[in-house]
């Protein structure tokens, strides 16, 4: 596994659209692997391929369980994510990205989703999100998207260290 950069703003890759993937063979398996490296050393919660400069639809998210930290986080690797049930109800959240550093926002996001996918070797996953992981996926699929955090937030402003515990 090789950690990859972290490609930032204003890097015109993250406001392009991804790629479906096509080929589940062994460089994806590699991306994937190096994407899990790199998120786990930035460190942060998710990352998007667009995030290092492949324009591939990939996301990975690592986050425990909001209601017992103690547990292990649960990994999140899917390919071609899409959205296929966002909750009406919402919810305002402090948000940050691994591509946008030194700024923070209030995001609104839906409470809850289904996300519908593949995993590394093209086999079908489904997935019903609730809460912070829910968010999650909803920032690294717009990032697919290229759409960043900041096009969605009503308040922008810059953290004080403590403010980046445990933020997209």
């Amino acid at each position: 596994m090789t950690l990859r950069e972290i490609v930032t703003v204003p890097n015109d890759v993250l406001r392009r659209k991804a790629h479906k993937v096509k080929n589940f063979d062994k460089e994806l398996g590699i991306i994937i692997d190096d994407m899990i490296e790199t998120v786990r050393d930035a460190p942060g919660v998710g990352l998007a391929a667009p995030q290092i400069g492949i324009l591939q639809q990939i996301i990975i998210v690592e986050f425990g369980d909001e209601d017992d930290p103690e547990a292990p986080s649960k990994l999140y690797a899917v390919v071609n994510p899409e959205i296929t049930y966002s909750s009406e109800e919402k919810l305002f959240g402090a948000e940050g990205c691994l591509s946008v550093p030194g700024i923070m926002g209030d995001v609104e996001r839906s409470l809850s989703i289904a996300v519908r996918g593949q995993n590394r070797n093209g086999k079908k996953v489904k997935y019903k999100l609730d809460g912070w992981v829910a968010r999650i996926f909803q920032h690294e699929i717009d990032h697919l998207d290229g759409i960043i955090f900041t096009d969605r937030a009503e308040r922008i402003w810059e953290p004080a260290p403590e403010d980046y515990e445990d933020n997209v």
